[in-house]
């Protein structure tokens, strides 16, 4: 489904006393994080934060923000969930947010009376994702590759997957 807001990461601590934030992605890149010059702290954008600054430190980005300019103040964030619009980045044609493809209904490509079960998880392998497909029997781990996934329609809640030789046999 597509979604209004998207988790990209969380407030884990702070650094030094002017309110920077310590902030554990969820994203990629931190090339594809400093885009946003906005954060929202829910996934309605309710209340929102206005980035200053950002730059990566190890393997947390450090954040400061509009109107946090104490260590008590970005202590007090310390544990919530960010968010970006997604309005304000574009992703190439066929490619969605894992947030997105979760919960999408799993059906054969060449059948649609055949339901695999639900996308439950994205496991990110380096080679290629992985994903798991979650039924009443168990779950399942799909490669994500193209003689695999034939169709991607998040916007209908629905994946189409050919499925490799042996992944649901024991459905029976």
């Amino acid at each position: 489904m597509i979604k209004d807001y998207l988790e990209i990461g969380s407030v884990v601590g702070t650094h030094g006393v002017k309110g920077e934030m310590r902030i554990n992605p969820w994203c990629d890149s931190f090339e594809f994080f400093k885009k946003f010059r906005t954060l929202y702290l829910d996934e309605k954008g309710d209340s929102c934060l206005k980035v200053r600054t950002s730059r990566k430190h190890g393997n947390v980005f450090l954040v400061s923000v509009n109107d946090i300019d104490t260590v008590e103040k970005a202590q007090a964030l310390r544990g919530k969930t960010l968010y970006i619009r997604r309005s304000e980045t574009e992703l190439p044609e066929g490619h969605y947010f894992i947030a997105e493809l979760i919960g999408c209904k799993v059906v054969d490509a060449d059948d649609d009376s055949v339901c695999y079960g639900t996308l439950t998880q994205v496991s990110q392998t380096g080679a290629n994702d992985v994903w798991h497909v979650t039924n009443d029997k168990g779950e399942y781990l799909i490669p994500a590759i193209p003689d695999v996934l034939i169709d991607t329609r998040v916007q209908d809640n629905l994946v189409l997957i050919r499925p490799l030789k042996g992944i649901f046999d024991n459905e029976d």
